[in-house]
């Protein structure tokens, strides 16, 4: 799969079919989406392409009237999108940044520079809420003329629903809030995931006596923050048993910069620059701020003693049914 930041230059345009929107994690809606992209465009001949962009149209905007309070949170980070996307069948995606010249074109110019100039589109699909140039102004109706102007053909999907109720990002982020994480697996069609290159950190948890694998967060508004039960892929052929803190560490850090941190328990490889999973199985409770180091690594302890237990628990009822199955 081929990423463009920014629309592709002259050599690099290619006739295509086109889906937009932000496909925050992927989910199950977004697939169906993708999957009539990917039928389409192999029908007609061309790649099948996506339009995203960074960041959020509505974190921009938040920003712009100073209440980061009205951006959204993020599911997923940049590479576990285009991870999704990749594994959707999607041949190239546009990284569009979101900027003040990108939110002032007109419906007009957005069609003309950026859909039939800048991408050649000539089929699209689009969700039944689509709204695109300055102040939400084109619609459906809007694009659907355009189309027959120059040439692209629009398809509209309607909202994709699970047991009545509509999937969309914003169900998803409200399941993992809640840590939720059965609920959030049957809205992405798979279990929750953050991944990421180990970086160094401060060396704090050795200290402490639970030394880390770090992970940035690029995005300050993340869909969990908190103190978790995980397994990491990445570092062995099966997942490793680890707890997590995802936050910004109230009580060692006031920057305000989000890092994720996982205890693996009984690991002692050297995972720097190595790219991992952290997969998200059980929340144990929110970040908190403490008095002091002690107090701090007493919490630690008793989180990891926690996620032992859940590990252990699980082993429990996984040989249990091993052993039912096996009277049958």
């Amino acid at each position: 799969m081929k990423v463009f930041r920014g629309l592709p230059n002259a050599a690099a345009r290619a006739p295509c079919a086109l889906a937009i929107g932000n496909f925050d994690g992927v989910h199950l809606g977004h697939q169906v989406l993708l999957s009539r992209l990917r039928e389409a465009a192999t029908r007609l001949n061309l790649e099948a392409a996506v339009m995203t962009f960074e960041p959020h149209p509505r974190s921009f905007f938040a920003q712009l009237l100073g209440d980061l309070s009205k951006a959204p949170t993020r599911i997923a980070n940049l590479r576990d999108n285009l991870d999704a996307l990749t594994l959707a069948g999607v041949d190239r995606v546009i990284v569009e940044h979101f900027n003040a010249h990108f939110a002032a074109l007109s419906p007009q110019d957005f069609i003309q520079k950026v859909l039939v100039e800048g991408l050649h589109v000539k089929w699209m699909m689009v969700g039944e809420d689509f709204r695109y140039g300055a102040k939400r102004a084109g619609d459906i109706n809007m694009l659907s003329a355009a189309g027959k102007e120059y040439g692209f053909e629009v398809e509209v999907l309607a909202a994709v629903q699970d047991k009545g109720v509509r999937i969309s990002s914003s169900s998803v982020r409200a399941a993992i809030a809640a840590g939720d994480f059965n609920e959030t697996q049957s809205l992405l069609g798979r279990s929750y995931r953050i991944s990421g290159h180990v970086v160094h950190g401060q060396k704090l948890g050795r200290t402490l006596g639970f030394p880390t694998l770090n992970l940035r967060v690029a995005h300050h508004r993340p869909a969990l923050q908190g103190i978790f039960v995980v397994q990491v892929h990445g570092l062995s052929e099966s997942p490793l048993p680890a707890v997590a803190s995802l936050g910004v560490r109230p009580t060692v850090d006031d920057s305000g910069h989000v890092l994720l941190e996982t205890h693996v328990f009984d690991y002692s490889g050297n995972a720097y620059g190595k790219v991992v999973q952290i997969e998200f199985l059980q929340k144990l409770r929110d970040e908190e701020k403490y008095v002091d180091l002690p107090t701090l690594t007493a919490a630690i302890e008793r989180d990891a003693q926690q996620a032992r237990a859940y590990f252990e628990q699980r082993a429990t009822a996984s040989s249990a049914a091993i052993s039912a199955s096996d009277r049958i």
